[in-house]
């Protein structure tokens, strides 16, 4: 009779070797793979935004259209000397960077009414009430100025619906002049343009506003306070980051008013005090038929305008801790 080995280790089949686990893509093949998807984007830039600065070159040369670059006369810096050395020029020039500015800083007092908008529409509880304020005020931005500028004058010009409302409830005895004038043209101007794009700017900050954390407003509710206390104490707070990056992208941009809003309501009664500077670049180049000369300005604007850029940048980053460049 055999004993029997007890504690005798248990001998068991090797298993099989288990493949090793597939190796994660590398993170340098994630990045070119998302350089590939912005790459159409920066084209776009590029070809937009970077390309066109090639036509600077224009400014060194009396461009005739017919002659070509080629056979136009080199001048150099002639059209820049021209803009600081005639009084005419200087005189012309200074009004338009004061119609420029004007109508700039009136903008950038009026960027606080979509805030207010955005704030105020917030509180709405009607989901069918706000969704059609938000839609019937964003509209406009999709309108284009030669529309606006026919609303406009089939309401206030001489012979328009105000006029008409006006003279026959005896409150006027003769049509007033609200676009063929040249009396607060600049406050007319910030306001159409308060108008067309007030529902559009509201926008980023309703998606602030759907960011910000909800227990904040929780806590304050708990403690006794009310809607105003709510909006004035944590939603107002809450949004000012946001509204001083876009404030100061404004005074960034202050140069730029764009032309196409000023080009349809000037005229021969307001056209001193309304043109700005990207209004006078494209009179002076296409009206005026001196493509240099425009270019040359054209060209001081966006060098003044960068510059303003990185100073703004500067200040936001000494003030708030952070760039926005």
């Amino acid at each position: 009779m055999t004993a029997v080995q007890v504690g005798a280790p248990h001998v068991t089949q090797d298993e099989p070797a288990r493949p090793a686990p597939r190796a994660t893509n590398p993170p340098r093949r994630k990045s070119v793979v998302m350089a590939l998807c912005i790459a159409p984007f920066l084209l776009l830039v590029f070809l937009f935004a970077y390309f066109p600065l090639f036509g600077w070159v224009y400014s060194l040369y009396d461009y005739k259209p017919a002659l070509g670059l080629s056979g136009s006369e080199f001048v150099g810096l002639q059209w820049f000397q021209m803009l600081v050395s005639s009084p005419t020029q200087l005189a012309q020039i200074g009004q338009v960077l004061l119609n420029t500015l004007a109508i700039s800083m009136l903008g950038i007092i009026g960027s606080v009414f979509p805030l207010i908008f955005a704030v105020l529409l917030n509180e709405v509880k009607a989901p069918w009430f706000k969704n059609a304020v938000q839609t019937l005020t964003t509209l406009p931005n999709f309108i284009s100025w030669v529309l606006v500028y026919v609303i406009a004058f089939s309401l206030f010009s001489s012979s328009g619906l105000v006029n008409d409302v006006l003279v026959d409830s005896g409150l006027v005895t003769a049509p007033i002049h609200f676009l063929d004038s040249d009396q607060h043209v600049w406050l007319s101007m910030a306001a159409w343009s308060i108008w067309k794009t007030l529902g559009w700017g509201a926008i980023i900050y309703l998606a602030a506003i759907s960011g910000i954390d909800q227990s904040l407003y929780e806590s304050a509710r708990i403690d006794g306070a009310g809607r105003f206390q709510l909006m004035r104490h944590i939603t107002v707070p809450q949004l000012m980051p946001t509204y001083i990056v876009l404030l100061l992208l404004s005074i960034a941009n202050l140069l730029n008013n764009g032309m196409e809003q000023y080009y349809v309501f000037q005229n021969a009664f307001n056209k001193e005090h309304l043109q700005v500077l990207d209004l006078y670049v494209y009179n002076i180049g296409m009206t005026g038929n001196s493509l240099s000369l425009a270019t040359a300005v054209g060209m001081l604007k966006s060098i003044v305008s960068v510059a303003l850029l990185f100073t703004v940048n500067g200040i936001a980053k000494r003030v708030r801790g952070e760039s926005i460049v």
